[in-house]
Parts: structure tokens; sequence; C-alpha cells
């Protein structure tokens, strides 16, 4: 998929299914193109069906980002964590949705409609979709080679070598981090 192409995956159970639709027209209005694996509320799954479901997407190269939205934002989250290829984020401010692709290069970002409401998710979903891994960072020494090694590290994990290297990350990556400059805080 092209970095620059505005297309994403959205779904949502019985609870999120507000939240999916608020967010959706919002994206609709910016030029996104949606593809809404749920668009029926009264024939949602249930929460876990469509956090498998949004990640498969994922995984199968149908999308680079996709939002998930749930009661809590956490069990669609889990089970679209259980995916191979996702790196989802629950988050609930503009400043974590933003951070969770700049720092941790999600691609999924679950949201829970009982703690956000549709001004909220419009706005997180715009950090999420418009932000790019190690963008305004520049200023920080290491920060991309930090967090990538991070990305690969989780994006590789072997469970099975993992437990037979003693609980430790056989042949790890290293990138130093430098001091976080002044000013950086979002």
């Amino acid at each position: 998929m092209d970095r620059g192409e505005k297309r994403v995956v959205v779904g949502a159970d019985f609870a999120g299914f507000g939240l999916k639709e608020a967010v959706k027209a919002h994206l609709i209005a910016r030029g996104w193109t949606v593809v809404d694996i749920t668009p029926v509320k009264e024939e949602c799954p249930m929460y876990h069906r469509v956090g498998f479901a949004v990640g498969a997407r994922i995984a199968e190269g149908e999308t680079e980002k996709a939002l998930a939205f749930c009661g809590s934002g956490m069990g669609i989250h889990i089970a679209a964590s259980k995916v191979p290829h996702v790196h989802a984020a629950v988050c609930e401010s503009v400043d974590a949705a933003r951070r969770a692709v700049t720092a941790n290069n999600a691609n999924l970002l679950a949201m829970g409609a009982f703690f956000i409401g549709p001004r909220l998710g419009m706005a997180m979903a715009d950090a999420f979709l418009d932000s790019h891994f190690g963008e305004g960072y520049e200023d920080w020494d290491g920060f991309d080679a930090y967090h990538r090694v991070g990305y690969e590290e989780c994006e590789h994990f072997d469970y099975a070598a993992y437990k037979a290297n003693g609980f430790q990350v056989p042949d790890p990556q290293e990138a130093p981090l430098g001091p976080e400059p002044k000013g950086l805080a979002f």
C-alpha cells in the first residue's frame, strides 16, 4: 500500500458501534476510503471476533492501519493483538494515539465508547492516521533506531525461542537512545 493512500478499515461490536459511525463519517468527510466490516449494528459480532477480523485485514495486507471500537477498547485490542503483524494500541487521548504511531509504530487503534465521545474519537483517529513512525522526534538522537529495535523484536517475537533462551530475547539488538531534547513533550 502507498503511504499516501488514505484507506482505513474499521470495525466495532455493539457497544462501540455509535462511536465507529461518528468517526467513520468524519473520516469520509476528510477524504478517506473507509472499509467498514461491521456496517449493521444488529449484525455486529462479539468484540473479540471483530478484533480478529479487523486485525486480519492488516495481516493480509489489505490495509496499513485500522480502527477498532468496543465498550472499553481493551477486549477488541487484546483480540486484534493475537493476529500476526498487528501492533495494536488502546488509547484514550489524542497524544497517546499519536505517540502509539510515532514511537511504537502501532497499526491498529482501539477505542472504547464507554470512555471516548465522538469529538475526541475523531481527533484521536486523525492523530493516529496522520502520524508516521519516528515523526516529531528528529532532534532526539537515536530515537528511530531505539524504537525500531522494539518494533522489530515485537514483530518477530517467538515465545518458544524466548523460553528456550532462559526468558531472554535471543540475539537482542541494541540502539543507544540519547537524552531527551528540551521542549519535546507533546
